[in-house]
This record gives C-alpha cells, structure tokens and sequence, in this order.
C-alpha cells in the first residue's frame, strides 16, 4: 500500500505536533511530498501555521493547522477532533513537539524545568496517548526524541500495548541538527564543535530527520517496531 493508498484509496491523514517548528515543518512537507494530507499542532505564531499549510498546498495535499498546548489532554484531544473533521481518520501522527532551555544542572531554573518536564514528558504522553485511541490499522506513530529517555521508554510500550493492531511505534533521536531554534541558542564557536562530531563532518539538517520519518511511516519501513532510530551522523 502506498502513502496515497487506504482503504476505498482514500487519501492517508498525517498529523504532526510542533509542525511549525524547524524539523515539524520539514516533515509535514515531506509527507505531503509523499501524498498524505497533513495536519499540524502549533503553539508559535499564526503566521508559520500559515506558511506551513501553503508548503503542504504546494505539494498538491490538503493541510490544515491548529494551535494547542499539547501537554493539556482536552485542548489535545480537540485538535485530533478538528484534524479529523477536517482531514478524515489518522493514519500516521508524528510528534515534534518539546522545548529546551539550555543550563548546566545547577544553574537550571526549577520553573524552567516544570516547563521541560510538563512539556516534553507529560505532553509527550498525551499525544501519544491520544495516537493511540485514534490511528488506524496499518498506520504509524513516531516520537521525536533528543535525549528524553521518557519518550523511549514510551515508545517500547506503546509498541507492545497496540499488539494485533498493525501499528508500529518509533522513536527518532537526531543529534544536534540546524534548525532555526537550535542555530539562534548556540554560538558559532559550538556549532562548529558539534558538526565536527559525526563522521560525516556536518550539522544534521531537518531534511535528514524528515527522510528517516518517511521511511518509518511509509511500506519500506513496516517491519520497523518499538525501535529507537539514531539519527546523528554516527555522533557516538
């Protein structure tokens, strides 16, 4: 079954949290390239909600945005209702979303790490938990993950809680990649630190991440389950 194939060959639906964001744009456009209809869930500015349904409408697919505090469940549920109303039933959702605020642990402000946590940890269980009652058979869930082992941990479970439901639940974890949030809180004198890192000699760009993500939601990667997938270069 391809990406624009489904039951009665309807159109597959693909959401992604944080689709407004550096890597959540890249991916919501490269599945539109790949022929879902694509809705994101944003807490920025209107106007790149805008920019990304326009890129996801240059790829001839339906896209829709909608803002939300994706750690709130009520405020989650109703943009999977409105992405559904909207779009039809999921296919795939993608979850992007968290934040960073750079510190070394000491230094770290105790409301700047309720926000990490309330954000990256319990939002991450809400979207997850909503893809979980919502996606359908044969489609996919993928976590963006960095470093939160919380997400992993998530992620293996879910895998194995939805037994018998052909849907595979993956978790991305790219290394330092050159998003405009990334490159705006880190110094020139760093960044060439990290690109230095991987073998390859580079930042990871959006596109990179975003390739991985069509892989896993797409035919070639059904056999692909509860895994955690590198995605840096081969940064040890």
């Amino acid at each position: 079954m391809t990406a624009g194939e489904g039951a009665g060959d309807r159109a597959r639906t693909a959401l992604v949290t944080g689709g407004t964001g550096g890597m959540g744009r890249v991916i919501a456009a490269k599945l539109a390239a790949d022929g879902f209809d694509v809705a994101v869930a944003y807490a920025g500015g209107v106007d790149l909600a805008d920019a990304t349904v326009k890129e996801i409408a240059r790829h001839g697919r339906r896209g829709a945005a909608f803002a939300a505090d994706i750690a709130d469940e009520e405020a989650t549920s109703a943009v999977f209702d409105a992405a559904e109303d909207r779009l039809g039933h999921l296919d795939v959702v993608v979850h992007t979303a968290g934040i960073n605020r750079p510190a070394a642990l000491a230094d770290l402000d105790l409301d700047d790490f309720d926000q990490i946590h309330r954000v990256n940890v319990r939002g991450s269980f809400v979207v997850n938990q909503q893809a979980a009652r919502r996606v359908l058979e044969g489609g996919s869930i993928v976590n963006i993950s960095t470093s939160m082992v919380a997400v992993d941990v998530l992620t293996r479970i879910l895998a194995k809680e939805l037994r018998g439901r052909d849907i595979t639940v993956n978790a991305v974890a790219p290394g330092p990649t050159a998003t405009a949030a990334f490159l705006s809180s880190t110094s020139a004198e760093e960044q060439e630190q990290l690109a230095a890192g991987p073998p390859l000699g580079r930042l990871g760009r959006p596109d990179d991440i975003a390739g991985i993500v069509s892989f896993l939601v797409g035919p070639a990667g059904r056999w692909v389950n509860g895994q955690l997938v590198y995605a840096n270069g081969g940064l040890a």
